[in-house]
């Protein structure tokens, strides 16, 4: 009798079985993997990666400090204990395990535009993390705001529960990008100006915010001080690569390049462009810029010819993909010049990528150069081959080389 043929039978047949029941949960997970990357989870959860979304990170709030939490599966310091509708809940309506209120620093008011199948796949994937033992006390805000209570007002004021519906008017690539953006990038966690209890103002999406002794800046397409001046592929190649030849990403932005966007799908980063350069050309309202005879513009002058010319060239025209351009620069042109002055002080090095591995340098002159010196020479570049903004004043850059110590 001949076993051989029927044990190997036997054996195709249970890894068919095998394979067409595994496949799918092994796409699931993998789904789950990259929607976590669209997210950034990395960014408020891995303080080291030996312990990648172990907590622990800071999140500096106008309010005092919090620390990410620990979203390994471990049963005691982490959510090992939780369910998919404590999961589904905490992202939906900012409430978590037995009821505990999440800050508005988890940016629950932006994942609850997601839909179900991404939160069942990020689910899944999250049940594959190796569990990590690393009690983190997420709570450091001091009285009363770190009464956790509290948190139904501020969801009352600023929380619209939801998922994101499709505009039928757009294109499903439009669609994907405001998926994207309004919902699991939350891009206006950072983007968005906020009211005095740190929930975004009504109207102002995306219209530029201070985040970390940094300004995020505003991504409005209409608007010169905006993305009107940038293209599809400035945003994409911004996107990926962390520089195009307005800006390269540092600060905040540079670890969310880092770990998030450089990784998206090609069709995701063109989907975000296209829901960003979408709307209606507002009038010209660019101010005049200050005059050349000005004593801070001349004062500025002489320094930006003595320490900025040879990097930024004496037109402000940079060098492609490693000085960004200052002329007509809409980042130049933002109301608040909290970014320059950081950059100037303390010295800046751009995000590091796959696709570009050597980050450029910017050196720090707070050492170097005195307040009036940086104000003279931020006002001269601030309006100066195109751009034109509002003067930066000693007290401000005082202000800010404090804020950095």
């Amino acid at each position: 009798m001949k076993t051989l043929p029927l044990l190997s039978a036997a054996a195709w047949l249970l890894a068919c079985s095998f394979s067409s029941q595994a496949q799918p949960e092994y796409d699931q997970i993998a789904r789950g993997s990259y929607i976590a990357t669209l997210g950034d989870c990395t960014a408020c959860h891995t303080t080291d990666e030996k312990q990648p979304f172990a907590g622990g990170v800071k999140l500096q709030t106008p309010f005092g400090t919090l620390l990410g939490a620990n979203i390994t599966p471990d049963r005691e310091t982490g959510i090992g204990d939780w369910s998919y509708d404590d999961f589904r809940r905490a992202m939906n309506t900012g409430v978590g395990h037995d009821g505990k209120r999440l800050y508005g620093a988890m940016p629950f008011t932006a994942y609850t535009k997601m839909s179900e199948k991404d939160l069942q796949d990020l689910w899944a994937w999250m049940q594959t993390l190796q569990p990590i033992h690393h009690p983190v006390e997420t709570n450091q805000l001091p009285f009363p705001f770190n009464i956790r209570t509290s948190l139904m007002v501020w969801n009352w004021i600023n929380f619209d529960k939801g998922e994101f519906k499709p505009n039928p008017d757009k294109s499903a690539e439009w669609n994907r990008g405001a998926y994207l953006v309004e919902g699991l990038g939350h891009c206006g966690t950072c983007h968005s100006p906020k009211n005095l209890l740190g929930g975004d103002k009504n109207g102002r999406f995306l219209g530029g915010s201070e985040v970390e002794d940094w300004y995020a800046p505003n991504l409005d397409a209409s608007d010169h001080t905006g993305l009107g001046k940038w293209t599809q592929q400035d945003i994409v190649s911004y996107l990926r690569t962390g520089v195009n030849r307005y800006a390269i990403a540092s600060g905040p932005m540079a670890d969310a390049v880092r770990h998030s966007t450089q990784h998206w799908r090609e069709d995701d980063l063109n989907a975000v462009a296209v829901y960003l350069k979408d709307g209606e050309k507002k009038a010209d309202e660019k101010p005049k810029p200050l005059d050349a005879n000005d004593d801070r513009m001349k004062l500025g002058a002489t320094i930006y010819e003595a320490k900025c010319s040879a990097c930024h060239s004496p037109g402000g025209r940079g060098e492609k993909n490693i000085f960004p351009q200052l002329a007509d620069n809409p980042l130049i042109n933002q109301p608040n010049a909290t970014s320059l002055m950081h950059v100037v002080l303390a010295g800046s090095r751009g995000v590091d990528t796959d696709a570009r591995p050597t980050a450029p340098a910017m050196p720090a002159f707070a050492g170097t150069l005195s307040d009036d010196n940086i104000a003279a020479v931020l006002t001269y570049i601030r309006n100066s081959w195109g751009n034109a903004a509002t003067p930066v004043e000693a007290s401000e850059v005082k202000k800010m080389k404090e804020a950095l110590r």
